[in-house]
């Protein structure tokens, strides 16, 4: 598990860590709750294969989920970021879509989830998480104090 998960962060960066997987998976289990309602065919006459389709909407409503409890962290935020390089690569990007735009099309929003997907993949879910209770080993914290 040493290669799945860094030292848990602990202290005031374990509060951050958990106030970024609670916002963050909070938002994006509202984007993924429509297509898990219909998840072969969310992307009516987009060519995109169903499985495909049931994929993506495995991995934002699923990897929202495990982000807010902080279980199977490095999981979701592949599945998340496998997700939103394809929105941002065969969606956004081909359309032209800016990087803000009020009341528009942007990728901005799939730019962000991808860059709390790599940071949490990074940094681990932090010591106030499921895997830090399921997995623990030390904390950063005492890491660097030799414990």
């Amino acid at each position: 598990m040493n290669r799945f998960f860094p030292p848990f962060i602990a202290g005031r960066g374990a509060v951050g860590l958990l106030v970024l997987r609670l916002v963050a998976g909070s938002a994006f289990i509202l984007h993924g709750w429509p297509k898990i309602q219909h998840p072969f065919d969310w992307m009516h006459g987009s060519g995109i294969p169903g499985f495909l389709q049931a994929l993506a909407a495995l991995a934002e409503f699923g990897g929202s989920i495990a982000w807010i409890l902080g279980l199977l962290t490095p999981l979701a935020c592949l599945g998340i970021l496998c997700d939103m390089l394809v929105a941002l690569f065969v969606v956004h990007l081909p359309h032209q879509d800016p990087f803000v735009n009020v009341g528009g099309r942007s990728f901005e929003t799939a730019l962000d989830y991808l860059a709390v997907a790599l940071l949490l993949l990074l940094l681990g879910p932090g010591a106030y998480s499921l895997d830090a209770m399921l997995f623990g080993r030390r904390s950063l914290t005492d890491a660097v104090r030799g414990k």
